[in-house]
C-alpha cells in the first residue's frame, strides 16, 4: 500500500511540475503513465486476493 501511495505522489508531482513549468508537457504526460500504471498494479493485486477466498 506505501508503493501505491508513493507512486500516486510522485504521478501528482511530476503533473504539476509539467503543467507549471513552460517546456515540460512530457512531465504531465509522465505523471499520467505512473497514475495509470498504478492504478493497473493496484488492481490486479485485488483480483489476486478475491480468488484465494474461501467459498
Amino acid at each position: 500500500m506505501a508503493l501505491f501511495l508513493l507512486l500516486v505522489l510522485v504521478a501528482i508531482v511530476l503533473g504539476i511540475i509539467g503543467v507549471v513549468a513552460k517546456g515540460l508537457f512530457y512531465l504531465l504526460v509522465i505523471g499520467v503513465v505512473v497514475l495509470v500504471a498504478d492504478f493497473v498494479l493496484i488492481g490486479l493485486r485485488l483480483g489476486r486476493r478475491r480468488r484465494h477466498l474461501p467459498r
